[in-house]
């Protein structure tokens, strides 16, 4: 979700007015998943490196991903979303907090989508913490305990890097990265990066039994 600070000030605008923006874009996006047979999508929304942003925008964050939380609870239970979020929360504010467990126990039998949110998360962090939980440390016990694999890690914005985001779990993702700042990402990017995740050849360290002409594409 890169590129909502970019996206406003290119319009002239603060950078909160991007990520207003930005969470307009979660909707459409989490709509596109679902209609695309998506069983797992994972936003990264805050990265515990943000709180070095600026106070202020950092409080704006809280406050929109709070807003959004209350607001889209209701819809995610009718169209069966399972919100989940990842990432420490003994820094979040009292009402976010709140409203992330009201959110996950509202939609905890969601199961057409599971939308996980990642809040003052670090990949690094969360493989030190899973590491400490288990009892006999093993490529097994550390997947089990940190989460699902990824498929397809997809970046707007234009950078080009994981930034600490589920690193583990990234170890055989397909990696698309889009030039898009993040509110301009709609239905048709998402599917797109669908189409051509589905097109690539995953071979995770194997041969395949016949060779395979790749082209690769990319998203402007």
């Amino acid at each position: 979700m890169d590129g909502n600070g970019r996206w406003a000030l290119a319009r002239g605008l603060p950078r909160v007015a991007g990520h207003r923006a930005g969470v307009e874009t979660v909707g459409r996006v989490v709509e596109a998943a679902s209609a695309a047979g998506v069983g797992i999508l994972t936003l990264f929304a805050f990265s515990s490196d943000n709180w070095r942003r600026p106070r202020e925008e950092v409080q704006a964050l809280m406050r929109l991903l709070a807003d959004y939380l209350q607001r889209e609870t209701g819809r995610s239970v009718a169209n069966g979303v399972r919100i989940e979020t990842i990432g420490r929360r003994d820094r979040l504010d009292a009402e976010l907090r709140a409203a992330i467990e009201r959110a996950e126990s509202a939609t905890a039998s969601g199961t057409r989508l599971r939308l996980r949110i990642a809040v003052d998360y670090s990949g690094r962090d969360a493989i030190l913490a899973a590491a400490r939980r288990v009892a006999n440390l093993s490529r097994e016990s550390l997947e089990d305990a940190l989460g699902p694999p990824v498929d397809l890690l997809i970046r707007t914005g234009g950078e080009r890097r994981l930034s600490d985001f589920l690193l583990w779990e990234c170890a055989y993702a397909e990696l698309i990265f889009s030039r898009r700042m993040w509110p301009d990402f709609g239905a048709e990017d998402l599917l797109g990066a669908v189409r051509e995740f589905r097109g690539r050849d995953r071979r995770f360290g194997a041969v395949p039994p016949t060779a395979v002409r790749r082209q690769e594409a990319w998203l402007d």
